[in-house]
């Protein structure tokens, strides 16, 4: 019965053994070819590229809104003045 035991614990060891070294060899190529495949990479950029033209648009928008608040600040200053 110990036998056995014996057995389990040193197979378990070696499977485990493998599957540590191929996930570090695997961790290792990822790494060194960037971590992302050319599709992500595109995807990224694509995303990248959005959210500039959104940050810019909403740059935009707040200087539009702070005009409008200028208007309705003048207009509403003359009013109170008549």
């Amino acid at each position: 019965m110990t036998a056995i035991f014996i057995v389990a614990i040193v197979f378990g060891g070696i499977v485990l053994s493998v599957a540590i070294v191929s996930g570090t060899i695997l961790m290792g190529l990822r790494m060194r070819h960037g971590g992302m495949s050319r599709q992500s990479r595109q995807d990224q950029a694509k995303e990248a590229s959005l959210m500039q033209d959104l940050y810019q648009g909403f740059l935009e928008m707040e200087k539009r809104v702070e005009s409008l608040e200028t208007i309705l600040m003048d207009q509403h200053g003359k009013d109170r003045r008549s």
